[in-house]
């Protein structure tokens, strides 16, 4: 799995952090998120995507590997 994420998009919701804080954090000034592994373990997998799938913004890109 690949994660990409849109700042432009991304509201400072925070439910990627609270969902997979091993993946997401947030920048202190403004909320917006920031990407801390692009490439997660497969352990993390199924919090990614429910953190892809819950953000208002459709800030969070994923691109499963075959």
């Amino acid at each position: 799995m690949k994660i990409t994420v849109d700042e432009e998009k991304c509201c400072g919701a925070g439910q990627c952090v609270l969902i997979a804080p091993e993946v997401f954090d947030q920048r202190e000034e403004d909320g917006i998120v920031v990407l801390l592994e692009a490439e997660p373990a497969d352990g993390h997998h199924t919090a990614v995507r429910e953190a892809a799938s819950v953000c208002p913004a459709a800030a969070i890109q994923l691109s499963e590997s075959t």
